[in-house]
């Protein structure tokens, strides 16, 4: 077998979560996470959705992560983000970080805000 260390280039992997929170580059974020090639920070939730428009033309995927079990993101929050240029792929928290961390280390061009589990 073949073994071939991943270099992450712009962003950084999601190391863990767990019950309300996520660690990412050694931080520990209490709450929503929101993580990019721009920088990584807390997440105020569907709300907050200043945050999820500028990434417009930073990124192509949005990995967004609804907490431990997948649900519907509101339709007026797909709209607009769909309406910005970026592609949305909603899944459960746990599944949309393992998803995210495939890609950044294949030097997709993605970002991910989570709901914590």
């Amino acid at each position: 077998m073949r073994l071939n260390e991943i270099t992450y280039t712009d962003a950084q992997p999601v190391e863990g979560y767990g019950p309300g929170f996520f660690r990412i580059g050694g931080e520990v974020i209490e709450g929503g996470l929101l993580t990019a090639p721009t920088g990584t920070g807390a997440w105020g939730g569907y709300e907050d959705l200043e945050p999820l428009l500028a990434l417009a033309g930073q990124v192509d995927v949005l990995f967004m992560g609804t907490g431990a079990e997948i649900a519907h993101i509101p339709s007026e929050l797909r709209s607009q983000l769909e309406g910005a240029g970026l592609g949305v792929e909603v899944m459960s928290s746990p599944s949309a970080a393992r998803t995210y961390n495939v890609l950044l280390s294949e030097g997709r061009r993605i970002a991910l805000a989570v709901l914590p589990v």
